[in-house]
């Protein structure tokens, strides 16, 4: 017998595929009665870009401002994200709302920051969507292929739809 989905850890990367991946996040939580966590990673900065960083701002407060900015912007274009998707999903949809039971934006490294997360809640199913990248990012392999082939729950990685739905056109369909 498969074990059940309790607790569902959305990842986003605010790509408009994320979005896309967020309606099989609220459809699963609606299917299985899930709860869902939502988390964007903001990636660490690496240590040549911190250097560069101390190079051109010499000033200590005003570097952890530029850092602290960093994910005000990220918190604020994730709840952008998230009023547009409540405001245009159908209405008897409306209650899945209350299945969101954590949104979190933090520092780090992306594959090894959802992992850890995702033990840490105790979640039983990590959705994420995948997106399109050049070829060297392909040969490096994207933080969904990663998260894939290391995470030891069940994870969906949820493909681009072959033409981009609206919101409100996808709601529709259901």
């Amino acid at each position: 017998m498969l074990p059940e989905v309790n607790k569902i850890l959305y990842c986003t990367d605010l790509s408009k595929n994320a979005s896309y991946a967020f309606k099989y996040a609220v459809y699963l939580a609606r299917q299985t009665g899930a709860e869902i966590h939502i988390l964007k990673v903001v990636e660490e900065l690496s240590s040549d870009e911190r250097l560069t960083l101390q190079s051109y701002i010499l000033n200590q407060n005003s570097r952890e401002e530029f850092l602290h900015q960093r994910l005000n912007h990220a918190r604020d274009q994730l709840q952008q994200r998230l009023d547009h998707f409540w405001e245009v999903i159908a209405p008897e949809e409306q209650a899945m709302r209350s299945k969101i039971i954590g949104c979190e934006v933090v520092e780090g490294y992306p594959t090894q920051t959802i992992l850890k997360r995702s033990k840490e809640l105790d979640c039983d199913l990590i959705v994420m969507g995948a997106h399109e990248k050049g070829w060297f990012h392909t040969l490096l392999g994207s933080v969904a292929k990663n998260v894939l082939r290391e995470s030891r729950i069940p994870t969906l990685i949820v493909p681009r739809p072959e033409k981009v739905v609206t919101t409100k056109q996808a709601t529709q369909k259901h």
